[in-house]
């Protein structure tokens, strides 16, 4: 009976690690041209990144840039503020990363599969790749911040 309870306890506790892991990307992130915050939240379970700061010198005639590169013309009027750009990350223990979601980029308004890893707490390495081969993408590199 001891046993079982140490065991329970050593696997409630070893999830728990897991957890505390795969929240080490939340928070807030320059992009790599330190143009831009993304804010990387956990909804229903998966990571998603929304944009909510661009610096002001992306502006136009005072209003944030809007998603004009966006193959839906119905979509080229939203502001880029706002505007999701991760999506459903799940987090992977064993490769200590993030996959299965999908980037954004409003500079071409395409979406691209992704995965994510962190190198250190303050780096955010992520690489968006097409038709199933991670090692031909784009990589970018976020850097930790505060709003």
């Amino acid at each position: 009976m001891k046993k079982l309870i140490i065991l329970l306890f050593l696997g409630i506790y070893s999830l728990a690690g897991i957890a505390q892991e795969a929240d080490k990307i939340l928070g807030i992130w320059w992009n790599d041209e330190k143009t831009t915050k993304i804010k990387v939240e956990k909804k229903n379970g998966k990571y998603i990144g929304t944009i909510v700061y661009m610096i002001p010198e992306k502006y136009i005639n005072g209003k944030p840039p809007v998603d004009d590169k966006n193959p839906d013309a119905n979509l080229h009027s939203r502001s880029l503020i706002g505007l999701q750009i991760l999506d459903s990350f799940i987090f992977d223990a064993k490769d200590k990363e993030w996959e299965n979601g999908t980037i954004y980029d409003p500079k071409s308004g395409k979406t691209y599969d992704c995965y994510a890893w962190l190198e250190g707490n303050d780096l955010l390495k992520l690489k968006g790749f097409v038709m199933g081969m991670r090692f031909v993408g784009k990589s970018s590199e976020w850097y930790r911040t505060t709003l």
